[in-house]
């Protein structure tokens, strides 16, 4: 079954030097043919970090036709029921458009010492709360007793729109794997290589045999940070040592650099390992930085995207 390659794009920090730049990204997605718009989580940080939630809704309020998402929402430092209803009612006025993306949190998050939470616990945490929020969403009255969290009589209203609103897991440990297994209508990768993407998703279809699951062959994603130009380019090395402070990773071996040619071969790479969604981050800073690199993402790698892997036909009713 053909597999229908998406590119969307993504935010870590803000960095943008105003908001009317901001809004003129997001209008740029929208109106350039981007998939859909990817923020991640962070809550405590000195580097300004949009909160997440907040950003999903007000560029649901900008939009028409693109989709958002979170990548991950760090589902053990949030309190489940309010976290439903807050993508239930995204869901709602942007007509469908959410993308939920759930994970345990980084272990080098600052939120764990911070705000005094057990990061021992955040694997059992997001468990409970991922099977709470999954069952709100489907309009259940629920009477819940787990170790993290109680519930009597929970329940949210309205709905989401889409009918199964899709759950994405983030993460790449064998306990995430078999979350995705059990609960997940997707997997959405982090910083892996596309080696280690194609053995995620090696070891999630061996554990949907087990679970009797299905997910489709197409809901499996991949993200990566492209630049048009290289490591010496004005501003760049600074982002590239955030990446590796945030992450403990070298962003030199990580990040796509060079001409659209590069950023399509990386790309290539991960759909071979089984990957069809994409979240790119532009390596940029500032408004014009940021539009720039965006802007020739859509007019010079789409069209490489649309002719490499033409979308499907849909079936005839």
């Amino acid at each position: 079954m053909a597999r229908n390659i998406a590119v969307g794009v993504g935010i870590m920090e803000y960095p943008f030097d105003s908001v009317d730049g901001f809004w003129r990204w997001v209008d740029l997605c929208e109106q350039g043919g981007i998939d859909s718009i990817w923020q991640t989580d962070r809550l405590v940080s000195r580097t300004p970090f949009l909160e997440s939630m907040t950003m999903l809704a007000a560029v649901a309020g900008r939009t028409r036709r693109v989709k958002f998402g979170v990548n991950v929402v760090s589902v053990a430092m949030r309190e489940p029921v309010l976290l439903a209803k807050q993508c239930a009612t995204i869901d709602v006025l942007s007509g469908g458009r959410l993308l939920p993306g759930f994970g345990i949190g980084s272990p080098r998050g600052a939120e764990w010492t911070a705000m005094h939470l057990d990061s021992t616990t955040r694997g059992r945490k997001t468990d409970e709360a991922l099977e709470i929020i999954s069952r709100l969403w489907a309009g259940e009255a629920l009477d819940y007793a787990g170790r993290h969290f109680r519930l009597t009589g929970a329940s949210i209203a309205p709905l989401p729109v889409q009918p199964d609103l899709p759950m994405w897991i983030g993460g790449a440990s064998e306990a995430a794997i078999r979350r995705t297994a059990r609960l997940g209508s997707g997997w959405q990768a982090g910083a892996e290589t596309p080696e280690a993407v194609g053995a995620v998703i090696t070891g999630i279809k061996a554990a949907l045999t087990e679970t009797g699951r299905s997910i489709d062959e197409d809901h499996y994603g991949a993200a990566f940070a492209f630049r048009f130009g290289g490591p010496d380019d004005p501003g760049v090395e600074k982002v590239m040592e955030r990446y590796r402070a945030r992450t403990g990773r070298d962003a030199g071996d990580l990040f796509a650099m060079g001409d659209a040619e590069v950023i399509a071969r990386r790309l290539s790479a991960y759909v071979d390992a089984g990957a069809s969604k994409f979240i790119l981050r532009p390596v940029a800073q500032g408004d014009a930085d940021m539009l720039t690199q965006t802007r020739r993402l859509v007019e010079e790698v789409l069209p490489l995207v649309a002719a490499r892997w033409p979308k499907p036909r849909k079936a005839a009713a």
